[in-house]
């Protein structure tokens, strides 16, 4: 059996914490890789050829990360939280060999969870189109540049026109992401159960702009009113597309596979959406 572990490299505290789960693993004779340091090597690829079990020791954003490793191959994942928030993560160091234990043992909760599909299309300083596809676990996030400059694009549904929007820019979540950007500009808290993707304008000028829900199998496209001319920007799950490119839009479907990510019990969702959002640390 192979473990990978994808510490959080800037907390001493997250490395320390997989040195002693590295250690208990070899002595399991369980065989031990760890993720690179992304900031040090940020274009060198992750081996997951054999890996049973992908631990992420950190926050949500060093889970997003082993999720981008992971990506569609369903290979289950554990997150132990080692940072702020800890939304998505199951443990933490006071149970740190306990939690990996009962995953190896096969005694947690899995959490099938949909990921996103994204295709973005950029203009070259030439006026040539190139295209980039990205995975994402949580987001694709249109937003506008440094100038702050409002954006204008055209939001369609598999085909069916929604609107014209003008605006600071649109979230197209999935229902883990949700909880994040989503939430922040106005979106819904979703069950992860659910697998259509929550569509969410970010303070557009109008007071008719909405959130809404897709089903599983639609399409999202986003396009980019060429005649203006400000910056605009795509992200997945935070990390940036088509860099110094100009945004001309973006197709995002359901990804091929979901992210595996083990948990307690099903109620682990709701448990963490009582303790972070509504401050209750009762149990």
């Amino acid at each position: 059996m192979k473990v990978l572990l994808v510490p959080n490299y800037a907390r001493p505290h997250a490395i320390g914490g997989a040195q002693r789960l590295s250690a208990w693993l070899e002595g399991e004779g369980v065989e031990v890789r760890w993720a690179h340091d992304k900031k040090l090597f940020p274009d060198k690829p992750v081996d997951t050829s054999g890996v049973s079990l992908v631990v992420s020791l950190g926050g949500d954003g060093t889970l997003l990360r082993a999720a981008r490793i992971v990506e569609y191959s369903e290979i289950p994942m554990l997150g132990l939280s080692y940072g702020h928030l800890g939304f998505l993560t199951c443990g933490g160091p006071d149970d740190l060999i306990q939690t990996v234990s009962d995953a190896l043992a096969g005694e947690l909760h899995m959490s099938h969870r949909m990921t996103l599909d994204i295709e973005a299309r950029f203009e070259r300083p030439d006026g040539s189109v190139v295209t980039e596809r990205a995975f994402a676990l949580n987001d694709l996030a249109l937003t506008h540049g440094i100038r702050g400059d409002m954006i204008a694009f055209d939001v369609s549904v598999s085909g069916h026109h929604i609107d014209r929007l003008r605006g600071d820019g649109f979230v197209v979540s999935t229902a883990t992401g949700s909880t994040g950007y989503a939430l922040a500009a106005g979106g819904p808290i979703v069950t992860p159960e659910f697998v259509g993707m929550v569509c969410v304008p970010v303070a557009c000028h109008t007071i008719t702009a909405r959130a809404f829900l897709t089903s599983s199998s639609d399409v999202v496209e986003l396009h980019i009113n060429p005649e203006r001319h400000a910056d605009r920007l795509f992200f997945a799950d935070g990390q940036p597309m088509g860099e110094g490119l100009r945004g001309m839009g973006a197709t995002v479907r359901r990804g091929p596979g979901d992210i595996i990510l083990l948990d307690r019990s099903a109620r682990s969702f709701y448990e963490s959406v009582s303790r972070v959002f509504y401050g209750n640390t009762k149990r």
